[in-house]
């Protein structure tokens, strides 16, 4: 339900709304939402010093109550690699 409702939310402000991919993973410490878009599309999702994402995890984390969740936000092109 919470993966639906993001995958919602991020495809009415992206520009390639059928590139969204929203996955939900299990891990130790709580449920991880990670969120791929676009590339063109990383800086609307995350916005002017990160008010959107922001935003987005405030409204997912209403939704969720006290369940522990942590939102990421993916640019497909630089996943796989590394800065140095």
């Amino acid at each position: 339900m919470l993966d639906d409702a993001l995958e919602h939310l991020v495809e009415g402000i992206v520009t390639h709304p059928d590139d969204v991919q929203v996955r939900d993973k299990n891990l130790r410490h709580g449920r991880m939402l990670e969120v791929r878009v676009h590339p063109d599309d990383i800086g609307r999702v995350i916005g002017r010093q990160g008010r959107t994402a922001t935003a987005l995890r405030t409204v997912v984390a209403a939704l969720a109550g006290h369940e522990q969740l942590r939102i990421d936000f993916v640019d497909v092109d630089r996943r796989g690699s590394r800065r140095r």
